[in-house]
C-alpha cells in the first residue's frame, strides 16, 4: 500500500504529555516496536529514505518513507509476526512492494543492518483537525514525548495544529523524525 503522509509534530515536555493524556483518556494505547534498517554506511539515509519494520501485538509492517515536495510518500508492506521476526533476526528484507520500490530507484542492497529498536506507546484518535497521535518513545537511555497530527492539507493543518497547541498552552518544539533522533543518539553513545 502506498500513500502520501503529511505530518506535523512537536516534541513535548513531560508535563505537557501528561496533560494531553487526558485528551486521549478514551483511547487504549498501542505499543509498537520500530526496528530501523539501513546499511552500515547509511546508504538509504544518504538517499533520503527511511526504512523500518514496525511490530504490534499481533501484526507487523515493513515501511519506507521517501520525502516529497510536501510530506512523505509511504510504502507499507504487511508482514506477519514470524516474517517480521525472521527479517529482523536475519537482517533480510522480504520480497514485495518495498524491495520493488527500492529497485525501481536503482537501490539494490544485499547487506542490511538493523540499527536497533525504538519502542513507542501511542495514543491515537481521529479529531476535527486530523489524525492525532500522542507518543511516548523509549530508545537507548532516552524517553521522549511527541504529538503528531496527520493532515490532508499542509497549510490548513499547520494553522489548526498551531491553534491546538496555543489552546493547550504547549510550546512548539521542532521534532526531527524518530529515526533521526534514534540515529543521533546512537552516534553519541
Amino acid at each position: 500500500m502506498k500513500h502520501l503522509e503529511i505530518e506535523l509534530k512537536t516534541l513535548l515536555k513531560k508535563e505537557d504529555y501528561i496533560k494531553l493524556k487526558e485528551y486521549f483518556s478514551d483511547i487504549t494505547p498501542i505499543t509498537q516496536n520500530n526496528y530501523y534498517i539501513d546499511t552500515c554506511d547509511y546508504r538509504l539515509r544518504s538517499n533520503k529514505i527511511a526504512m523500518r519494520i514496525r511490530t504490534f501485538e499481533d501484526s507487523a509492517e515493513l515501511t519506507i518513507k521517501i520525502p516529497q515536495a510536501v510530506g512523505n510518500m509511504e510504502y507499507n508492506q504487511e508482514l506477519n509476526l514470524e516474517q517480521a521476526k525472521d527479517s529482523i533476526e536475519q537482517a533480510l528484507i522480504p520480497d514485495g512492494l518495498v524491495l520493488q520500490e527500492l529497485n525501481n530507484r536503482g537501490i539494490q542492497i544485499t547487506e542490511w543492518l538493523v540499527l536497533g529498536c525504538l519502542t513507542t506507546v501511542r495514543y491515537e484518535k481521529e479529531t476535527d483537525i486530523g489524525l492525532m497521535a500522542l507518543d511516548e518513545s523509549h530508545y537507548f537511555d532516552v524517553t521522549d514525548y511527541e504529538l503528531e497530527l496527520e493532515v490532508a492539507d499542509e497549510a490548513k493543518g499547520t494553522m489548526d495544529f498551531q491553534s491546538f497547541l496555543e489552546k493547550n498552552h504547549i510550546e512548539y518544539q521542532k521534532a526531527p523524525s524518530k529515526l533521526v533522533r534514534f540515529i543521533e543518539k546512537s552516534k553519541k553513545d
